[in-house]
Formats: structure tokens, C-alpha cells, sequence
């Protein structure tokens, strides 16, 4: 499927089932959370050009690398704030944008509350972090915001993606990549994904009690 790829690796399929189970706590969660974001960090990255530049060992001088472009980490608020984490210990220099996006329980349609985005959003690689694809309205409204704020590079990156979400973010935003760490069967009536992990906010700020 094109400008989509689920990222299989066994270290990855761990961490999902990890995160799935309902016996997991709250600090766990985040652990393997944070985990799963690095690895997902590191496949994101593979295609990324690089600059040069020339280093000195300690015994001689010799080509070094660096990543040629800018990045820029969009979480979408609350769950995308577990990702970030992981995403920085790839990307230490990355700067770190948010978008607050809230969802109507009953429309099911997302409702903006904040959003905020360092400057050169143009100039740089803008990866969205939230950890759940699920009927696809959060995202396809973050994508708008990005693009209507200037940036024309974007990566979009979830955990957990519902076949509907994954659909309608292809239709609508054709020229966005998805990565995502697990493709699920399908949406329940209330919108959530099946079978998931439930809700990744509260599980990550223990709000599910």
C-alpha cells in the first residue's frame, strides 16, 4: 500500500503486546511506550538524507554525519506526549511543536484547543506523533493545521491503526506517509479501535482509574 508501512520487528511486536494488555500499569505503559517510540524512530529515519563533515578521532581526521534536515516533533495532545520522549533519544536536537485536539463523544469529530509550532516549520521534517489511528478525524484535522501553518514535509506516525482511520487519511492526505507498529481489524460503535489498547491517554497519565 503506498505512503503506508507497518513496521514489523519483534522487539516492536513485544512492546505492542505489552502496551494491549489491561494488567499493564500505568509506568509501564510509559516504559514500553517510550521504548516502542525509539524503535519506531530509528525505521522512520532510514530514507533521511545526511550532510557531511569532517571530525577528528584521536588518532586521525575522517568523514563524519549529521542529519541534512531540520526535525520537528508534533504530538497531538494528551496521548501524542508519550511518544515524545522516545522520538528525542533519536532526535535530540528535534524541536517540539502541539497540537491540542479534544473529541467529541458524540459527533466523534475532533475540536481544537491549542496548537503552537517553532519557527521554520517550512524548512523542516515534521513528524505527528499520537499514538492511535483510529476513525481518523484527530489526525486529518492536525495534518491541516500543519500544512495551512506552512509545513510541506510531513510524517505522520501512530501505534495502533484502525483500517477505516488508515483509508481515510490516504483519500484525504495522499502525499503524508504513515508508519504505524500495528494495522488492527477494525472501530467499535463508540470509535475506538478494536482490539487496541483503550484509551492511550489515560493509560499513560493514569487516568483511567
Amino acid at each position: 500500500m503506498k505512503n503506508f508501512e507497518i513496521i514489523q520487528h519483534p522487539i516492536i511486536k513485544r512492546e505492542v503486546s505489552i502496551l494491549r494488555d489491561k494488567k499493564t500499569s500505568n509506568n509501564i505503559f510509559r516504559v514500553s511506550l517510550k521504548r516502542l517510540s525509539i524503535f519506531m524512530a530509528y525505521e522512520v529515519a532510514k530514507k533521511f538524507q545526511l550532510k557531511k563533515f569532517q571530525i577528528e578521532t584521536p588518532i586521525t581526521k575522517t568523514l563524519g554525519f549529521d542529519l541534512k534536515e531540520n526535525i520537528i516533533l508534533v504530538p497531538v495532545l494528551r496521548a501524542g506526549l508519550g511518544m515524545v520522549d522516545g522520538f528525542l533519544e533519536v532526535f535530540p536536537n528535534a524541536k517540539v511543536g502541539h497540537i491540542g485536539l479534544s473529541r467529541n463523544e458524540k459527533t466523534l469529530e475532533p475540536i481544537d484547543y491549542y496548537f503552537k509550532v517553532p519557527k521554520q516549520i517550512d524548512k523542516s521534517i515534521v513528524i505527528l506523533l499520537d499514538p492511535m489511528l483510529a476513525t481518523g478525524g484527530s489526525a486529518n484535522a492536525a495534518l491541516n493545521f500543519l500544512k495551512k501553518n506552512g509545513a510541506k514535509k510531513i510524517i505522520y506516525v501512530c501505534l495502533f491503526a484502525s483500517p477505516f482511520g488508515i483509508k481515510k487519511i490516504l483519500t484525504l492526505q495522499n502525499d503524508i506517509k504513515i508508519f504505524t507498529a500495528s494495522k488492527d481489524l477494525k472501530l467499535n460503535k463508540s470509535g475506538y479501535i478494536i482490539p487496541g489498547l483503550g484509551d492511550a491517554g489515560d493509560r499513560i497519565f493514569g487516568t483511567d482509574d
